[in-house]
């Protein structure tokens, strides 16, 4: 028992990180590429671009979005009945599902875009939004293959599709963003508007990035496909027992599963649209010009959400990892394991969601003159307002993949609707009442994540019988993130008093934060040895800590 209680709860770990290390690697990708892009469109060709991202993410999302989660729930469960011919039909009733959606989706694009770009106040943004258009039925397909490996119990495909995604993302989105900026000058000097038009020329060009991201890795999981299909279809021919689900049947269930898992997405994501339409028309009707509005939501959009994604990408991942791992447990009625596995989750995201909160207090001011040559106080300001979201992003993401993984699809899609209601009516508070501008939408946004975590959390409780342990699930990282945001803070002034670079103080002093940090947890025993021997190659770490005298030795425990 001892043996199988372990052997589950690493293998949730190594695979969501696994797919948590590929999806920090493409956010970093992701943000170092968005250093020129911004340099190259401005605060108002990030609006822009921003904008067009919101209204693809949502299209995205009622399209195709869940389709990853839903097809791996799917796979997991008839894996874990040994029904290989039901695996492939899954995957076949999904992707012609995902064609389907992906394609009414694009089309939806291709025709409203500037309506769509209009009703956001934001016109000038819908040249990006057009070419994101086919990005869409891409994007769909691409989630079937993704969804097929991960209900297999590998995220590997995943992750190396999501970093070939990145890479290839940020290179064409700054060559793109360049050619076509340069192009939008000159164009506009003969409309005499030529700082929009340049901005939605670059803000185009940027979006460019992301259609051929995506070929290269749908090109690539495909590829990674035929070779894997050759010896699973030996394991079909083999199958003789099983009962073939219909392909109507399978749709069935796979909508069924899907639309509660959109709706819950759907609200989820929403809530930025919800944001920018309260925010801009409010801020409008406040006096605020609209270039100020418009780097005020740039600001937000291109740097701030930017940075804490990075972050919240690891809650993502694991919530992957944990749906096809609670999904399987709870097929088989292994209660027990379903609790270790949720408590496990949890734990293990919050002990990176707590200091990655403290470190971006601690350097707020300084990631965003390094990353985004930005001195403006303000955007230092939100920064620090609104890095504590990360933790209740990070948390209310990862619940809302372990309510999917225990089968209470509805209960999060519920949960959203509640926090998205309270939250439009505190954003519209603050602005109208406290006149607190850009720094409302940050306050509400993260008072609508707070919310989710603690609706899922009591769902949680209720339904799948968790109690979190809450001293060593959230204090102790917690304090242990304090410490070490309070120490990198003093050693980032200290450096930067003697190099006067920005530059290195701030590299140093996050290299220096992740060295504290690790301290602290092994030398407080706030993570055991049996944590530290759940990460991928967690045994010879531990061998190595051991031998440094920062692990007890295993032949005294």
């Amino acid at each position: 028992m001892t043996k199988e209680r372990s052997n589950s709860d690493s293998q949730l770990i190594v695979q969501g990180s696994i797919l948590a290390g590929a999806s920090i690697i493409s956010r970093i990708i992701g943000l170092v590429y968005r250093i020129p892009l911004t340099a190259i469109i401005g605060k108002t060709g990030n609006d822009y671009y921003g904008t067009a991202y919101e209204i693809y993410n949502i299209l995205l999302i009622i399209s195709s979005y869940s389709i990853p989660l839903a097809v791996s729930k799917l796979v997991a469960a008839r894996a874990a009945k040994s029904e290989p011919k039901n695996v492939m039909r899954v995957l076949k009733g999904s992707l012609l599902f995902a064609s389907i959606t992906g394609s009414a989706a694009m089309l939806i694009i291709l025709f409203f875009n500037e309506e769509l770009c209009g009703f956001l106040k934001t016109p000038f943004a819908a040249p990006a939004l057009t070419v994101l258009g086919p990005v869409i039925l891409i994007v769909a397909i691409l989630g079937v293959f993704r969804g097929f490996f991960q209900g297999l119990s590998t995220m590997v495909p995943t992750a190396i599709s999501q970093i070939i995604e990145q890479i290839t993302n940020a290179v064409i989105s700054i060559v793109c963003a360049y050619a076509l900026f340069s192009y939008g000058q000159k164009a506009g000097k003969i409309l005499v508007n030529a700082e929009n038009t340049a901005a939605s020329y670059g803000a185009a060009g940027g979006t460019m990035g992301t259609a051929a991201g995506a070929m290269a890795a749908l090109l690539f999981i495909f590829f990674l496909f035929l070779g894997f299909y050759a010896k699973f279809k030996k394991k079909v021919k083999k199958s003789t027992i099983e009962k073939q689900e219909s392909y109507a049947s399978l749709i069935k269930i796979l909508v069924l599963t899907i639309v509660p898992v959109l709706l819950s997405t759907t609200i989820y994501n929403i809530s930025s649209i919800v944001d920018q339409t309260l925010f801009k028309n409010i801020a409008v009707t406040q006096g605020y010009d609209a270039k100020q509005i418009s780097e005020w939501w740039g600001v937000y959009a291109g740097q701030f959400r930017v940075l804490i994604n990075v972050p919240i990408s690891i809650a993502s991942a694991m919530a992957s990892s944990a749906v096809v791992s609670l999904t399987k447990a709870f097929m088989l009625g292994k209660r027990a394991s379903v609790k270790r596995q949720i408590t496990s989750a949890t734990r293990f995201t919050m002990l990176i969601a707590f200091p990655c909160t403290a470190g971006l207090m601690a350097l707020s001011g300084p990631l965003m003159m390094l990353l985004f040559s930005d001195t403006d106080q303000s955007s230092s300001m939100m920064m620090l307002t609104g890095a504590i979201s990360v933790v209740f992003f990070s948390l209310s993401t990862l619940s809302n993949g372990l309510l999917q993984g225990v089968d209470r699809l509805r209960i999060p899609v519920i949960n959203a609707a509640i926090s998205l209601g309270l939250q439009a009516l505190l954003l519209i508070l603050l602005m109208r009442v406290f006149n607190l501008n850009i720094y409302a939408v940050i306050i509400a946004n993260a008072f609508y994540a707070l919310l989710m975590c603690v609706l899922n959390n009591i769902a949680l409780t209720r339904h799948a019988n968790v109690r979190l342990n809450f001293v060593t699930t959230f204090v102790q990282p917690a304090a242990a993130s304090a410490a070490m945001g309070v120490l990198t803070f003093l050693f980032y002034r200290a450096m930067h008093y003697i190099t006067h670079s920005n530059t290195f103080s701030t590299i140093i002093s996050i290299i220096f934060g992740v060295i504290v940090y690790a301290l602290i947890l092994l030398l407080t025993r706030t993570i055991s040895r049996e944590e530290v021997e759940r990460f991928p190659k967690g045994r010879k770490i531990a061998m190595l800590l051991t031998k440094m005298r920062l692990l007890p030795d295993e032949k005294r425990r």
